[in-house]
């Protein structure tokens, strides 16, 4: 019960309350140390899951602390790469807690609509994004990933998804996020995708139509177009032919280009982690302090940022962060016994492949609330999704080695295994 309250917990806090991840982490610990035997007991059951995850959580925070030892830097830039410790943790929590399911996209909905409702107080208080409690474009990516985890629960109802939906567009557009429109794209077309609706062109040609239709209204409605700054974005193209990069696109794409200077030059170390901006100040036109784009803190791509920073090893480090969750969702799935795309191995998937595009506009490691919610909610649904492989099987044997000839425990050794809830 308490796992499940936590699990609650995170859906709803993470970007409605200041707070974000505490009330969860509060119960997290809580429920680790009461169910320590549980936990104990599930190491041997999970050891595929918890190898690949604790090597992964190691090696970013190895890495971090080379670069920082290497360019004498203070252990606070290394502060957010220890977020990745509750990667494993929150795997082998979940898998031997076996939270309810249903209360993590039930705190995802409550989530959305307690955003939504921050962001319509925000922006009617004058603001000209609602940023939540962080920033717009985190505001805007963390709620895109409470989307997938609504979207893609199978028992979620057909009617609370559409009006979810369209609770979470409200917050995309009030936030002035472009970015995360990349990842909400490929969500919509997974969902399409895997529907079972009469034929799949049909489904995809009701998403052209929604697509064109949300689309048009961007475009053709003044204060919609302003709010979700489709207007900006023409301006800054505009800017950006005659020459002028000073706009949020200009700065974006000249970040990305002193990034590829930084790793060419700096190809091993890259330029230390957390110093992208000074990378920036080889431009001539930064040497003055007060031109803002010089000074964001971060490249807004990451894996500009993980390469300029870290070096090639940054950069491969990056893509295995995201090419190992989703290579353990998809094998985790093939095993669940499921016949439609929907579950945790699905959502788990789907989650990671839209971080990443989320990736492409924002540095989302950089940020301690993108951080963490991506680690705490792929070992929930990687601890999730082994559980229910391990159902789909019968008891008798676990998916989670790499060996699958090989079983990790007997049936007399199992821990006590709940009726499949669907």
């Amino acid at each position: 019960m308490l796992a499940s309250a936590a699990v609650f917990l995170l859906g709803l806090c993470v970007v409605s309350l200041p707070s974000g991840l505490l009330p969860f982490g509060v119960l997290l610990l809580a429920t680790s140390i009461l169910g320590a035997a549980c936990l104990r007991q599930g190491i041997g059951r999970t050891q595929g899951l918890l190898a690949w995850t604790t090597w992964l959580a190691l090696g970013v925070i190895a890495l971090a602390l080379i670069s920082a030892a290497w360019w004498g830097l203070e252990l606070r830039n290394v502060e957010k790469r220890s977020r990745f410790l509750a990667l494993p943790w929150t795997v082998l929590w979940a898998y031997a807690l076996m939270p309810d399911r249903r209360w993590l996209w039930r705190g995802a909905v409550a989530g959305i609509w307690a955003a939504l409702a921050l962001a319509i107080a925000q922006v009617a208080a004058g603001a000209p994004r609602a940023e939540g409690w962080n920033n717009a474009i985190v505001f805007a990516d963390v709620t895109l990933g409470l989307l997938v985890l609504v979207l893609l629960e199978p028992d979620t109802p057909r009617w609370g998804r559409a009006w979810t939906l369209a609770a979470a567009a409200g917050v995309f557009v009030l936030s002035g996020s472009r970015g995360v429109m990349l990842g909400l794209a490929a969500l919509l077309l997974v969902v399409v995708c895997t529907a079972h609706w009469r034929t799949l062109g049909t489904r995809l040609l009701l998403l052209a139509l929604l697509g064109l239709a949300a689309g048009t209204a961007l475009l053709t409605v003044p204060e919609l177009a302003h709010q979700a700054r489709i207007v900006e974005l023409q301006q800054d193209v505009a800017r950006l032919k005659g020459g002028d990069e000073n706009s949020s696109t200009g700065a974006r794409l000249e970040r990305l280009q002193v990034a590829w200077a930084t790793l060419r030059e700096h190809p091993l170390a890259g330029i230390g982690i957390g110093r992208f901006d000074v990378a920036m100040q080889r431009l001539p036109e930064c040497a003055n302090a007060g031109i803002e784009r010089c000074h964001l803190g971060h490249a807004h791509n990451d894996l500009a940022e993980w390469g300029a920073t870290q070096g090639i090893p940054g950069a491969l480090l990056l893509i295995l962060v995201y090419a190992l969750p989703l290579y353990w969702f998809v094998r985790l799935y093939r095993r669940s016994g499921r016949h439609e795309f929907r579950g945790p191995a699905a959502t788990g998937a789907t989650l990671v492949v839209a971080y990443a595009l989320c990736g492409l506009t924002q540095s989302m490691f950089a940020h301690q609330l993108a951080s963490s919610f991506y680690c705490v909610a792929v070992g929930i649904l990687a601890g999730l999704a082994a559980r229910e492989a391990q159902q789909a099987g019968g008891g008798a044997s676990t998916p989670m080695n790499l060996d699958s000839r090989r079983s990790d425990f007997s049936r007399d050794e199992a821990l006590p295994v709940k009726p499949d809830r669907d």
